[in-house]
């Protein structure tokens, strides 16, 4: 099978042989310009031929190219994408391009197959320029997709990549001789050089078209920033937006104005979306050019998108000095308000541990809080005075005053219903129920936290992450089937995330249905190999349903991506006693118990070898360093007292026998069995005179 293939260098003229060509460079339609370039030209032949498969990824086809919106149904709508910005309160999670990045994958590989044109051959140049949207979905897509079903040309001038990417590069794409750069066309005079510098967007890279344009007048390079910004324009792209036309913009004669309000543009449609790394970007650039003391609103707006930007990306310490300036240089109330909201989040949430600080946190809140109740307009006081409120909720609960949290919660919902017209902030009341669900479910009180969240599903039905709050519920209260069932909802809702099908994947195991936790599981380790939690219990159901061989490859996976990690190296352990191979499966153990010493099955697996080579005083010694670190567990204490057993030493069986027998899930009636035929040995009257037990001890629990 030939493997994707990765070039360093300029394209050859001629091309390669591709079935599709994109520039990925972010000057030219930033986040995800080379993926949605693709899906521009593909997704519309392939809503003709199979609209089922456009429809299953609409949410990510959509996001990464929004001009599709108009000739595809919409995506699923939410209360958090339909919410106007003045009441967006909720923000995606940084791995939101993660799950949208694992569907377009999915999406390009049933394409493929679909078409019958195996291999699609796609080619992704300026990769090194692509924006981390692009280089993350680039790093899944090598990793995930058979290049006998999509071949992969990524295209490199040399500068770093993000190094996710990088390891996929390595590991999954052959090199190609590097090419020598070709100079640019000859015989073109400074005017033909500056045009062709500016009609590049911002991404030349010919000398002699940057000489000329840092040599021209500045009056004809903002005239014709301008002009090209709205030649653009009139394609009606809007894609364009976050590349091309900003970066023209704020070179224009007009950068204060057009070109922040541009960037701003950018930065408001990329924060919706999770695309924070270019949120960064543009914010950085907008407070460049805009002047502080007479654009304080714009300048305050440009900072916060890229500080909490920053937030979600866990730059948390790079961030509040934005804050903390902006509240040294303005003296709005309402940015003040919004400031100390901010940095009360920072030092209850968002911060390391070591910097957290909850008590510092409310001070900065109750200063919000104050300020909101002084707002003159009675729904913008209302509206900030819950918002403020629902803040401190997350503090209280934070220093553990839960009953607290649950009161300001409950208040915050009451004033709204009394004081805001129905329409207004849905978004935020569906947050409220939502933390008074999670504010019940911290108290136990689950009923109650079951009934919240089901109204909030009421509310925003599309919303895959309340289904999978709920099913989180469900399944404490026992109703392990509408867990299951609320997963299947999620799941229909989202692009792939990991955390739903791992949840699915324990709660099928629960429910028996052990082919499915095995095909969840294994789909976990697909889109996550990393997740070695999901690998080990993958490798483990696959033991105990005797596919040795399906589990090895998941076993020597993980260990490549952590070497040292102990259930794996347990693992390993286990398949080579499966194997025979008991020199290996003892040095594997020992590995497993130099990493981690109290790792209960390394324990139990060690003690089962010992046993069958007859060594009974190691067996003991390992049976009982497990029974350290889980005392209550009822097959442990049965194999140690096997091993007692078999070694004559029946006082100490029966005392194992006993003690498991006082514990929930023992296998009552073989214990019993036991403990008459070690008590028979203590009186003397087991037939056939004394021996040891008969087989070898059940260890359950080994893995």
């Amino acid at each position: 099978m030939t493997a994707h293939q990765w070039r360093i260098g300029p394209a050859p003229v001629d091309g390669e042989q591709v079935d599709l060509a994109v520039d990925s460079h972010r000057g030219l339609r930033g986040p995800y310009t080379g993926l949605g370039s693709v899906l521009r030209q593909l997704v519309p032949q392939a809503y003709e031929r199979w609209p089922d498969l456009v429809q299953r990824h609409l949410t990510e086809i959509l996001s990464a190219a929004p001009e599709l919106r108009g000739t595809l149904d919409a995506a699923p709508e939410t209360l958090t994408s339909l919410a106007v910005p003045e009441e967006r309160t909720r923000i995606y999670p940084a791995n939101r391009t993660r799950r949208l990045a694992h569907g377009a994958t999915e999406f390009l590989a049933g394409y493929a197959t679909r078409a019958g044109r195996l291999p699609l051959r796609l080619a992704f140049d300026r990769v090194d320029q692509a924006d981390p949207t692009d280089q993350e979905f680039l790093a899944i897509f090598l990793r995930r997709v058979r290049p006998d079903v999509v071949r992969v040309l990524v295209g490199t001038d040399g500068a770093p990549l993000e190094p996710e990417l990088t390891g996929a590069l390595d590991r999954y794409a052959d090199r190609l001789p590097e090419l020598p750069r070709a100079a640019g066309p000859a015989g073109r005079g400074p005017e033909a050089l500056l045009r062709a510098y500016v009609d590049a967007d911002g991404t030349s890279t010919d000398p002699a078209e940057s000489a000329a344009y840092q040599q021209a007048d500045p009056q004809v390079r903002a005239a014709l920033h301008d002009a090209r910004a709205a030649l653009l324009r009139e394609r009606g792209e809007w894609s364009l937006e976050l590349g091309a036309i900003p970066w023209h913009l704020e070179r224009g004669s007009d950068p204060a104005g057009a070109g922040a309000e541009a960037l701003y543009e950018a930065a408001r449609h990329c924060g919706a979306l999770g695309y924070y790394h270019a949120v960064i970007d543009y914010g950085t650039r907008g407070r460049a050019i805009v002047d502080p003391d007479t654009q304080m609103e714009r300048f305050w707006l440009l900072s916060t998108r890229a500080s909490s930007a920053m937030v979600v990306l866990g730059r948390t310490v790079e961030a509040e000095p934005t804050y903390l300036d902006l509240r040294s240089r303005y003296a709005d109330p309402e940015l003040q308000m919004s400031t100390g909201y901010a940095l009360a989040m920072l030092y209850t949430r968002f911060h390391p541990e070591e910097l957290k600080d909850h008590h510092l946190a409310r001070g900065y809140i109750n200063n919000s809080i104050a300020i909101a109740s002084l707002l003159p307009d009675p729904q913008k006081r209302a509206f900030h005075s819950v918002f403020q409120n629902n803040g401190l909720a997350l503090i209280e609960m934070r220093l553990g005053r839960v009953a607290a949290a649950l009161r300001l919660v409950d208040d915050g919902l009451d004033r709204l219903d009394r004081e805001l017209p129905g329409d207004k902030h849905r978004l935020h009341r569906s947050v409220l129920v939502h933390n008074r669900g999670k504010a019940y479910l911290a108290l136990g009180r689950l009923d109650e936290a079951l009934i919240d969240l089901t109204r909030v599903i009421e509310l925003d039905p599309n919303y895959a992450d309340y289904y999978f709050d709920r099913a989180d519920v469900r399944r404490r209260l026992g109703d392990l089937t509408g867990a299951v069932a609320d997963c299947d909802t999620a799941i229909s809702l989202s692009p792939p995330f990991f955390e739903l099908y791992y949840n699915r994947a324990d709660l099928k195991a629960e429910l028996g249905d052990v082919a499915g936790a095995i095909a969840d599981f294994g789909y976990v380790v697909e889109l996550e190999p990393d997740q070695l939690d999901a690998r080990v219990n993958l490798v483990s159901l696959l033991l105990d349903d005797g596919a040795v061989d399906a589990a090895r490859p998941h076993v020597e996976e993980g260990l490549l991506r952590d070497p040292a990690d102990a259930r794996l190296l347990h693992l390993r352990g286990v398949l080579a006693l499966a194997d025979g191979a008991e020199t290996d499966a003892r040095r594997y153990l020992d590995e497993a118990l130099a990493a981690d010493p109290g790792l209960v099955a390394a324990l139990a697996s060690r003690a089962a070898l010992a046993f069958d080579g007859g060594d009974h005083g190691r067996a003991v010694a390992d049976l009982t360093a497990a029974l350290a670190v889980d005392g209550d567990n009822p097959d442990l204490l049965y194999n140690r007292g096997f091993v007692h057993e078999a070694a004559g030493r029946w006082a100490e069986a029966a005392a194992d026998y006993d003690r498991a027998l006082e514990l929930p899930g023992a296998d009552r009636a073989e214990l019993i069995g036991r403990r008459a035929r070690c008590q028979a040995e203590l009186d003397g009257t087991a037939a056939g005179g004394p021996g040891g037990a008969a087989g070898r001890p059940d260890l359950a629990g080994a893995r």
